[in-house]
Order: structure tokens, then sequence, then C-alpha cells
């Protein structure tokens, strides 16, 4: 994402997978003091912050536990963007949150336990008829959350408010990839041929882009298939909860749908066009050149991920593909 900030680009390798029970009490008890913890399960997801399923005795429902371990300022915005949303979109309820901790704990969330599947798992199952409505139930939950607007672009913080510029000035996308090209990590993962090609093919886009970067939706900003609860509900697949609103900022929805459709091939797509087309349906807007305009604005992101020291070897692999067929398809008009 444009002009993140350092913390914001960390990521975990692999999330806690244990915490001590005394510990987990003694959150549990701020939000339910006549309840006690019958049983604690790792949830592998979370990249930057831990998470945790209670089973909680006499309670009928499991709960989550969500413990911020890099910034503690993201429990507040993400218990604030929640409660703007719920109501318009599918989130988990917040039931306790203690944005700043207390005593010797870390700031934490407690929320409801939404039942599903991601929309990865099902994707993986194969089931073409599901994964259709579930994209189309996708499409319809991003519309809902582009309806919430802020009175600029930029990351947002608790409130939740702007609290910083992406990147400020003009031509802000093809300035920060060029940014991120003369990194040495990213130098040494890409060669000098598409390196050029991928800084042509931004600027050679930069008057298309720089209506991108004056809008001021809310973008979830990690809208992944790994964030996408999803379940049969009434006959049909539905979006059941999204989830980690941690890298939500004010700007283009074409962002998040750049997010969602990253790994769609284009020879046998999955989601596609059920995906869009519930977008448009419930309201979004989609210019003409929106396919290639999502692709390029992946494309920043892709330059900044391969600019982290530790990325394992596939994940480039992955990302410097991802960099050459976009750079194809915006100079050559290849549709890889």
């Amino acid at each position: 994402m444009i002009g993140a900030p350092q913390q914001a680009r960390w990521m975990r390798v692999e999330p806690r997978r244990s915490l001590p029970a005394a510990l987990v009490d003694r959150m549990v008890q701020a939000a339910f003091p006549r309840s006690r913890v019958t049983a604690i399960e790792p949830l592998g997801d979370g990249l930057r912050n831990a998470n945790f399923k209670l089973h909680l005795h006499p309670a009928a429902e499991p709960v989550v536990l969500r413990i911020y371990e890099h910034d503690p300022s993201l429990c507040q915005k993400e218990i604030d963007l929640m409660r703007l949303v719920a109501g318009a979109v599918a989130v988990p309820e917040a039931v306790h949150a203690e944005p700043h901790g207390c005593a010797d704990l870390p700031p934490f969330s407690l929320t409801r336990w939404v039942d599903g599947i991601t929309f990865r798992d099902l994707k993986r199952s194969g089931d073409a008829a599901a994964i259709a409505e579930a994209a189309r139930s996708a499409g319809e939950t991003l519309a809902a959350i582009a309806r919430f607007t802020f009175s600029k672009p930029g990351w947002l913080g608790p409130g939740p408010t702007v609290v910083a510029p992406l990147l400020e000035g003009a031509d802000a996308m093809p300035r920060f990839v060029d940014l991120c090209l003369a990194s040495e990590n990213l130098q040494r993962r890409v060669w000098a041929e598409l390196r050029d090609s991928a800084h042509t093919a931004m600027w050679s886009w930069a008057p298309r882009l720089s209506g991108i970067d004056a809008e001021t939706r809310l973008v979830h900003g990690d809208f992944n298939r790994r964030n996408l609860l999803v379940r049969r509900d009434s006959g049909r697949w539905t979006v059941a909860a999204v989830l980690d609103w941690e890298f939500a900022v004010s700007g283009s929805p074409i962002a998040d749908l750049a997010n969602f459709l990253r790994y769609e091939p284009a020879a046998q797509p999955l989601a596609e066009p059920h995906f869009s087309a519930g977008y448009v349906n419930a309201g979004g807007h989609l210019p003409d050149d929106w396919r290639l305009l999502a692709r390029l604005v992946d494309l920043v992101a892709a330059c900044e991920s391969l600019t982290h020291d530790e990325l394992p070897d596939t994940a480039a692999a992955e990302l410097v593909e991802l960099v050459r067929a976009t750079v194809a398809q915006a100079l050559h008009g290849e549709n890889s």
C-alpha cells in the first residue's frame, strides 16, 4: 500500500501459537466476569497479530481474542471501523476492547465467533457454482464498503479519521514504484529490463492513475480470499464476515478489486465475472479500463512487497511474474 508506515509493512512469519491460560483468563474477565475459559484454539491466518478462538463456560458461543502485538493503535482503528460499517457490511460483533491494554496486558479485543470458511478454502473445493455465488456476494460486500467516504485520501487511524497521506504530491503511484525499484532487495529479485519496463508502464499510465489517487472511499486494504468468511445461508453462498481491517485507507475501491482478483487466472476464471457483476449491481462503479487499472494498482503493491527483507523465494517468484504480466499488458496489450 502506498506510503505505508514502516510498521505496517512488517509481517510475522508465524503467528504466536501458544498463550498462558492465566493471561487469557484475565483478558476474558474484563468482558465476561462470570465466565471461565475451557479451551483455547490458535487461529493460524493472522500475520501481524495473534488470534485465538476461545470456548467459555457458561457462554454458549465461542469468542475470538485478538492481541495486537505490533502497533497498539490498530486495536482502536479496527474496532472503530467495524462499528462504523456494522449494519451495512458483515463484520464480527465487537464485544470488548482494551485499545491501550491494562496493567501488564497488551492491547486486545474480543469479538463474537462467526461460523464460516474462508473464500480461499471454498475456492480450493472446486465447486464452481458455490464459488460464483460467493464471489458475487463478495462484490456486493465491496460495493457496500465503498459507500463510506472521507474528507480526503490517506491512511486511516482511530475514529476512523485520516491521519496521514498515502504519498504526498502528484503522480503518487509511479513515484512510489520508482522508490521501490531503487531498493536493493527488489533489484536483487527483478532483472534490469523488467525494472525499466515497470517504470515505463507506470509513467505511461500516470494521467489515468492520478484520478485514482484523489478518491476518498473506504478501502479495506487487504480484501483477499483469506479475510472473507463465507457460508451457505438460505440456499446461497454469501459473505458472513469481513476480517482484518488494520490496513484500511481512504482511497479507491480499485485497490480492493485488485487485491481480490490478484490470483484470478485470465484463461480459467472462477470468481469472474461474478465478483465484478456483484459489485456493479450493488451500486459500484467500474470504468471501462478497470481491469488494467486494477492490475497497475496491484503492481504497486507487488513492487512494495519485493522490497521486504524477509520474503520467501516462492512468494518473490510469484510477485515477479505478476509484475511481468502486468507490464506486458500495460505496454503491449498482452492479456497474460
